[in-house]
């Protein structure tokens, strides 16, 4: 239905709002190869397979996920094994409140430079420039960007007690309620 066609950020948003669906991204750019206009250690540290002490599925739709919260421990790693089922791209990343705002921006380029497709990633243009030597090779641990159908894993470790959120940061995806609280304890 939307196989070739490139959407601005807005058009995007304006989709979200009606209950369609947008896509969602996993970004990269600073220095370091991470995003989101902060130290992401903030969030936790990748984790490894041989450290988690749970799975939990995740399914991403148009636009919501299910689970629609997460409980967590401090020192706790977990391996999110994530699926795409909605129609449109997009994203599950793990982060403070600040992060996502930050990320979105990034998201918002990402649809305006052709990366993001309405459902599908052109993984072509992941390596181009953005502007200013800025790429969007989408490889960071806390996050996994899919298109309809796709699935990932990510493995993350929580490293304090302190307030996160799981979210989609395409245009108009998060501002839609894409998104879900991590409450960690000690």
């Amino acid at each position: 239905m939307f196989s070739t066609l490139q959407y601005s950020a807005a058009t995007l948003a304006l989709i979200a709002s009606i209950g369609l669906g947008a896509g969602a991204v996993t970004a990269a750019g600073d220095d370091d190869g991470h995003h989101h206009g902060g130290d992401m250690r903030m969030a936790g540290v990748p984790g490894h397979a041989d450290e988690a002490t749970r799975s939990i599925e995740i399914a991403m739709h148009d636009n919501y996920y299910e689970p629609e919260t997460i409980d967590a421990k401090a020192g706790e790693t977990i391996l999110f094994v994530i699926t795409n089922h909605g129609s449109v791209v997009h994203e599950f990343n793990i982060g403070t409140a600040a992060m996502h705002t930050a990320h979105q921006e990034e998201m918002a380029m990402m649809v305006d430079h052709g990366v993001i497709e309405i459902d599908r990633i052109n993984h072509d243009m992941m390596d181009k420039d953005m502007g200013g030597g800025h790429v969007m090779s989408h490889d960071d641990p806390n996050s996994a960007l899919l298109a309809p159908g796709e699935s990932a894993e990510v493995i993350w470790k929580f490293t304090e007690a302190r307030p996160l959120e799981f979210a989609c940061n395409i245009p108009g995806h998060y501002e839609s309620g894409m998104m879900g609280d991590i409450t960690v304890t000690p």
